[in-house]
């Protein structure tokens, strides 16, 4: 890996550049989407560039997770007042939980928050799976606007308001531990800002000063973005882990880097999660450099080497083995 030395230096025009050019697209096409006829193909055709604009530019929360503290100074604020909070996913949802996704001991076991036995549901599960995500946005602005403000008064309120309603999570048995100290205090910030955020909405809508249209709107992106997203959860793993620690090699094995179709893959897994497997190899390498370094690695690597049976050709391809093989 010394010749890739430089890759694992985060480049910061690269982040702020995305982030900013997607939550523009994001955010630009939404505006759009509201003032067009409704159903009309202006109005379809916006919603879709928004839900894939908001897509990316939302799924930087994947890179503050592993970014060093400190490497890329003012990014966490800007996005989270951008697209974390106005998406109502605050930061906390991920940083800290996922980690626990990469712990070598706890990939694939009850404590990781990002992997069920998937390959073991279902077919009807495994449409609820997607199918379901797309009421999320009206549970987050539960979770934010009321929950939250009421848990600060009920303790036992808080206590089940962050163990299980505040987690990007597939691991519906997965409990987030409570935080403490400086992480505590990064908490009560961005659920006051989101509990602020919902509460400014609802009473400018109130107010008549921001239509209904414009909230429904965000409602529809932010269900196509998540819906979108499960879909490329189910093409991230292989999903065949049951609960027991496996060894390096077997949560390679269960990774995917997707390398077909690169334009609409991007789309679909943006900001590097299209090279998954390699992520988890390299956990610690910046989303721009993956590409570099995975096709480095399989020019070079013999053809029998585990890294190698890690590539799926489009998005598609694990999620039909997942619905083929999956009991009816």
């Amino acid at each position: 890996m010394q010749r890739f030395a430089d890759a694992f230096a985060p480049r910061p025009w690269v982040y702020w550049a995305d982030m900013l050019a997607a939550a523009a697209v994001g955010w630009g096409a939404l505006y759009v989407a509201v003032g067009a006829e409704r159903f009309s193909p202006l109005n379809l055709a916006a919603t879709l560039i928004a839900i894939c604009g908001m897509l990316r530019a939302t799924l930087f929360i994947h890179e503050l997770a592993h970014l060093k503290p400190g490497s890329l100074p003012g990014f966490h604020g800007v996005w989270s007042a951008l697209v974390g909070v106005p998406m109502l996913v605050p930061s906390i949802m991920y940083m800290g939980s996922h980690m626990d996704h990469h712990r070598p001991s706890g990939f694939g076991t009850l404590g990781d928050p990002e992997y069920a036995p998937i390959a073991r549901w279902s077919r009807l599960r495994i449409v609820l799976f997607v199918v379901t995500v797309a009421f999320v946005p009206c549970l987050l602005v539960l979770r934010w606007g009321v929950l939250g403000p009421l848990s600060w008064a009920f303790p036992r309120l808080r206590k089940l308001v962050v163990e299980r309603l505040s987690t990007l999570v597939i691991n519906d048995t997965y409990v987030r531990p409570m935080p403490t100290g400086k992480r505590a205090e990064r908490w009560l910030r961005e659920e006051q800002a989101a509990a602020g955020f919902v509460w400014c909405v609802a009473i400018s809508v109130a107010l008549g000063w921001l239509p209904l249209a414009a909230v429904i709107q965000w409602l529809l992106v932010g269900a196509g973005l998540l819906v979108v997203n499960q879909v490329r959860t189910l093409a991230a793993h292989g999903y065949q882990n049951e609960g027991e620690p496996v060894d390096r090699e077997a949560q390679l094995l269960d990774s995917i880097n997707l390398t077909g179709w690169p334009l609409l893959t991007s789309l679909i897994a943006p900001v590097g999660l299209r090279y998954h497997a390699l992520h988890h190899l390299l956990p610690s390498l910046p989303y721009h450099s993956l590409g570099k370094v995975h096709r480095a690695l399989v020019a070079e690597l013999p053809p029998d080497a585990p890294y190698r049976r890690t590539e799926c050709a489009s998005v598609l391809q694990p999620v039909q083995k997942l619905w083929n093989e999956a009991p009816v």
